[in-house]
């Protein structure tokens, strides 16, 4: 169905091309198409699905090197469409090309639903990554999607937790934050990213008869190693970051094995110095990381306002 409407956005394309390209030419071609396909093959081909079509083929037609004899069996030699036509509708309304083709890689190589392509559009995936990556790096975001090779490639700052259910304005606590990313393990999961898998939440480790409980522990299949997570509500403080960085330690002194990669820990707060992060961490520290997470989408222009910040 998909390579069915991007031959007919080619031939609406082409028609326009013949000189034809007015408006009310276009409009009146359309209707006079739509009456016609939808006589022969029923639904499908109201004005609005032909518009999207002229759209599609204008949009991936850049993708494909055409020639004289340019068939549809040929197009799917040259360009493979495996997403459906309900994705492809949404990845030709984003208009800048890299962040299109991150999302069409993404939702292919993780097997995304639509529902979850929207999500993952509406929460900025994309421009969030962008943020912590140079030029190169961002033009491998668009060439092959999130590669995960260090801790760095898998962090977002900052994570959405819309999912959640709390209000930004409402009171919570730390263990009613955890209790509802448990209850949602599975949007919890996505929205960590590639490779991650559940291990246990407030797993307890013991010093000199000591108890302390680590917040969650997962495990990432790409980086071979143990994630901690620490929730934190409101400002990050150094004895937070002094907490982790004993819990991190723990789990490599006596948890992970020989083959396994170095124990990473996240601290998940409502609000961060990140100079305070920087002066007290090692200068070369790999292991330990504070993130900021939102309990609502952010706006567009909420969003645009962190880039400029950032860049």
């Amino acid at each position: 169905m998909v390579y069915t409407y991007f031959e007919i956005g080619k031939l609406i394309v082409e028609d326009e091309q013949e000189g034809n390209d007015r408006a009310d030419y276009g409009k009146m071609t359309l209707n006079h198409l739509s009456e016609k396909l939808l006589k022969e093959f029923g639904k499908g081909f109201s004005v609005d699905n032909l518009e999207n079509m002229r759209r599609f083929y204008l949009t991936y037609s850049k993708k494909i090197k055409f020639e004289k004899s340019e068939t549809l069996s040929r197009i799917s030699e040259t360009y493979n469409f495996q997403l459906s036509w309900s994705h492809y509708l949404k990845l030709i309304r984003i208009d800048n090309e890299e962040e299109r083709d991150f999302y069409e890689l993404e939702s292919i190589e993780n097997n995304w639903s639509l529902r979850e392509l929207r999500r993952q559009c509406d929460c900025a995936l994309y421009q969030r990554l962008v943020l912590s990556r140079d030029k190169k790096g961002v033009k491998e975001l668009a060439e092959k999607g999130q590669i995960i090779e260090s801790p760095k490639d898998s962090l977002k700052d900052p994570y959405i937790l819309e999912f959640i259910g709390l209000p930004e304005s409402y009171k919570y606590s730390e263990s009613e934050l955890e209790q509802k990313i448990i209850d949602k393990l599975e949007h919890f999961l996505l929205e960590l990213g590639k490779g991650f898998t559940f291990v246990s939440r407030q797993k307890r480790i013991t010093i000199d008869e000591k108890h302390f409980r680590v917040d969650l522990v997962f495990y990432n299949r790409l980086l071979k190693s143990f994630v901690l997570i620490d929730l934190k509500i409101g400002e990050l403080k150094h004895q937070d970051i002094g907490q982790m960085q004993m819990y991190v330690n723990y789990f490599d002194r006596f948890v992970r094995i020989e083959e396994e990669n170095k124990t990473v820990g996240i601290i998940l707060c409502q609000d961060k110095s990140q100079t305070l992060v920087e002066i007290t961490l090692h200068e070369n520290n790999k292991q330990i990381f504070a993130s900021t997470y939102q309990t609502v989408l952010p706006s567009k222009d909420d969003l645009k306002k962190l880039i400029e910040e950032t860049n």
